[in-house]
């Protein structure tokens, strides 16, 4: 599973630390074909759509790394796969990459704080945060997460600015069957209510 995304890596020409990956050109029709759509435009009608919080974990050889993710989703039942994006330009991608697991951390409506402390590039995400490893993996479990999801990756795609990391579920459990989810809508985290 781990040889699947470095041989990934290497194939997209990544560096071996990790340093971010040069921006790909994103055409995939010619310019004569359509005109783009505005970024921008793009970024307000899709923001419509609500969407659970997640953090993605796991533990290198320097120790644990993560980020906030909130385009996370089951793919699979048979076998149990699960699937998650990440920016090509992500500086956390390498890491995780390396160790060819992770786990997802589905985070609770007042966990909004810890999303945010994982969503700041280049800091030191675990600083203050206690963290226990995932049964199988040995990824960061975060106190609080009402769930988690451990995994080995399967299988890496290209998608434009973003990569698919596809991951086969060892374990998961849920800790909180009664807690509301944290949401993300509108560029603003929020929960459900009623």
């Amino acid at each position: 599973m781990a040889a699947t995304a470095v041989r990934y890596l290497r194939s997209a020409g990544a560096p071996t630390a990790v340093d971010p990956l040069p921006r790909p050109a994103l055409r995939a029709v010619r310019d004569d074909e359509r005109m783009p759509v505005d970024p921008g435009e793009f970024r307000r009608v899709l923001g419509h759509f609500a969407s659970g919080v997640t953090i993605v974990t796991a533990v290198d050889e320097t120790g644990p790394t993560g980020f906030a993710c909130q385009s996370f989703a089951s793919l699979s039942l048979d076998p149990p796969l699960v699937v998650f994006m990440v920016a090509r330009t992500s500086t956390t991608w390498p890491r995780i990459a390396r160790a060819g697991r992770f786990c997802v951390n589905i985070l609770g409506a007042d966990q909004g704080p810890l999303c945010r402390a994982f969503a700041v590039s280049g800091a030191d995400k675990f600083a203050g945060v206690p963290w226990t490893p995932a049964p199988t993996t040995g990824s960061p479990r975060l106190p609080g997460a009402p769930a988690w999801v451990d995994c080995e990756i399967a299988a890496v795609h290209t998608g434009g600015d973003h990569l698919i990391v596809v991951g086969r579920v060892e374990a998961l459990g849920a800790t909180d069957e009664t807690g509301d989810p944290l949401l993300f809508h509108r560029g603003r985290f929020g929960r459900f209510d009623g």
